[in-house]
C-alpha cells in the first residue's frame, strides 16, 4: 500500500513550488495547501505521516493548528518552517511536540534531510526517484536536456546497481561533486553514507590519517581516535575528489585498500574491512597525469573502470540558459526578489559566452544580478561588466581569426581613417539598415545591447 503523501502548508504559492519540487527530487509526493482551513481539511483526507507546517498562515495561528493536528492523530511528525526573526515561535512549537524546525532560509539537502529523518521515525518510505532521461530537464541536482547530458543522465543511470569504480573528469564548475551524489543517490547504497573528500585541500602529511583514520596519540594533534573518511563510508559510497593531488606514496595505500577492502589507520596495528564504493574526480587529463609520472598506471587502471566525462558548459550553450532559468526563480525565493524571467538578449549572450567558470560562473552571475537588483526581467543592464567584457573578448577573437589578410574591395575608402571612427560608421549604417533597433543591429555586430547603448550615449554626450 502506498504511504500517504507529506502534507506541506504555505501560503506563499511560489515557496510551495519551490519545495514541492525539493520534495519530489528526493523521492516523496507532497500536496500542498495555502491556508490553515486547507490544511485541516486535508489533513482530514489524507491522513499523512509528515507535515510541513509554516507557522506564520493569514487565517490562524501555526501553533493552534498543529496542536489540532496531535488530538487527530498523536504520531504525526511536524516539521515547522518559521522566518529567522520567529525563532522563539519555533522553540515553542517544539516544546509543543514538533519533530523539527527550519528556519529561512534553508538548503535543499537540510529539507531532504530533516524529512527523510521523520521518515525514518514514522516508518514510511519514500518513493524511488523519478528518473526521465528523455523528457527530464532536471537528474538528481543536474539541469541540461542537451545531447551531452541526456548521454551523461544515462550512463549514471546504467550503472545505479553496479559496485564498479567510477573515475568522473571535467573542467572545474562542472559539477563532478554533483555526478558522484547522483551516482550514489540512484544505487543500491543510496541509504548508507556519501563521504566526500577533497584531496587537494588537505596538506600531504594528514591525508593519509583523513582517509584511512587515525588512534589516539599516533602523531602530533592526534587528540582522539577517527575513522577516517573511509570507515566513515562503510556501507556506502567514498567520493575522492582531485584524485590526481594525492601524494604517489598514499596512491600505494589506496591501491592497497582497493585490492583488499581493509583499512588500517595511523598507529594501528589490525586492519579491518570496510564496504565501500569508491567514486573519484579530477579537473586534469588522467592519463596524461600517468604518462607524467605524477600518478601510478596500476592504480589508475583500477580506477578507471566506468569513465564520465563532464562537457563544458561552452559545449552545451542552450544548457546555460536553461540553468540561468531555473536557478532565478530559485535565488528570487531566497532573496525575496520579483525576478520570473530573463530578457532575450540576455538569452542570446549567455549562449555565446564561453564560460570558463562554468556552471559555477553562471550561479554566481544570477547571484550577483539577484542581489543587487529587484526587477521581474533580468536586463543586459544589471549583468557585471565583466560578462560584457568576456562576450566582447570573444567577439574580438572571431573576429580577428576571420579577418582577411588583404583589405576586400569597397573599404578602400576606410583604410588609414582612425579604428574609432570606422567602428561609428559601421554602427551607424547597421542601425539605419535595421530603421534604428539596437537589438537587431546587435545581433548583426555580435556584440551585447548594453554595449551598443553605451557607445551611442557616449557619442550624443560628444556633440
Amino acid at each position: 500500500m502506498m504511504a500517504p503523501p507529506i502534507l506541506l502548508i504555505e501560503d506563499t504559492q511560489s515557496m510551495q513550488l519551490v519545495y514541492t519540487a525539493i520534495l519530489k527530487k528526493g523521492g516523496f509526493v507532497a500536496v500542498s495547501a495555502g491556508t490553515a482551513a486547507e490544511g485541516l481539511a486535508k489533513f482530514h483526507d489524507l491522513k499523512p505521516k509528515i507535515v510541513l507546517l509554516d507557522l506564520m498562515l493569514p487565517d490562524r495561528n501555526g501553533l493552534e493548528l498543529m496542536a489540532d493536528f496531535f488530538a487527530l492523530d498523536s504520531e504525526v511528525r511536524v516539521i515547522v518552517i518559521t522566518a529567522n526573526g520567529s525563532i522563539i515561535k519555533a522553540i515553542e512549537a517544539m516544546r509543543g511536540g514538533a519533530f523539527e524546525f527550519l528556519v529561512k532560509p534553508f538548503d535543499e539537502n537540510r529539507l531532504i534531510n530533516t524529512v527523510e529523518n521523520a521518515a525514518a521515525a514514522s516508518g514510511q518510505q519514500r518513493l524511488p526517484p523519478v528518473i526521465d532521461v528523455a523528457k527530464g530537464s532536471e537528474f538528481h541536482g543536474f539541469i541540461g536536456t542537451s545531447p551531452k547530458m541526456r548521454e551523461v543522465y544515462r550512463k549514471i543511470t546504467a550503472i545505479s546497481r553496479s559496485m564498479a569504480t567510477v573515475f568522473i573528469s571535467g573542467e572545474s564548475g562542472t559539477g563532478k561533486e554533483i555526478c558522484a551524489q547522483a551516482i550514489h543517490a540512484t544505487s543500491t547504497r543510496a541509504r548508507g553514507p556519501f563521504v566526500p573528500l577533497n584531496c587537494g585541500a588537505i596538506p600531504p602529511d594528514l591525508l593519509e590519517s583523513e582517509v584511512f583514520g587515525h588512534l589516539k596519540g599516533s602523531f602530533t594533534g592526534a587528540i582522539a581516535d577517527s575513522v577516517g573518511a573511509a570507515g566513515a563510508a562503510d556501507g556506502g559510497t567514498l567520493f575522492l575528489d582531485e584524485i590526481c593531488e594525492m601524494d604517489l606514496n598514499l596512491q600505494t595505500k589506496l591501491l592497497r585498500f582497493l585490492q583488499t577492502s581493509t583499512v588500517q589507520p595511523v598507529g594501528a596495528i589490525k586492519a579491518r574491512k570496510v564496504n565501500v564504493r569508491i567514486i573519484c574526480a579530477t579537473n586534469r587529463d588522467p592519463y596524461e597525469e600517468v604518462k607524467s609520472g605524477r600518478f601510478r598506471e596500476d592504480l589508475y587502471y583500477r580506477l578507471h573502470v566506468v569513465p564520465i566525462h563532464l562537457p563544458p558548459l561552452r559545449e552545451r550553450a542552450e544548457d546555460a540558459v536553461e540553468i540561468a532559468e531555473k536557478m532565478l526563480l530559485k535565488f528570487a525565493v531566497e532573496e525575496g526578489r520579483k525576478f520570473t524571467r530573463i530578457d532575450p538578449d540576455v538569452k542570446d549572450l549567455f549562449r555565446r559566452l564561453p564560460w570558463p567558470g562554468n556552471v559555477r560562473q553562471v550561479l554566481n552571475l544570477l547571484r550577483n544580478v539577484v542581489v543587487l537588483n529587484d526587477a521581474e526581467t533580468v536586463t543586459t543592464t544589471m549583468l557585471p561588466l565583466e560578462i560584457l567584457h568576456l562576450n566582447e573578448e570573444v567577439v574580438q577573437t572571431v573576429a580577428s581569426k576571420n579577418r582577411p589578410k588583404d583589405p576586400p574591395v569597397g573599404l578602400e575608402p576606410l583604410i588609414g581613417r582612425p579604428l574609432a571612427e570606422i567602428e561609428r560608421l559601421v554602427i551607424e549604417e547597421t542601425l539605419r539598415l535595421h530603421n534604428g533597433s539596437v537589438s537587431q543591429a546587435s545581433r548583426v555586430l555580435d556584440i551585447s545591447p548594453s554595449t551598443l547603448y553605451r557607445k551611442l550615449e557616449s557619442w550624443n554626450r560628444g556633440q
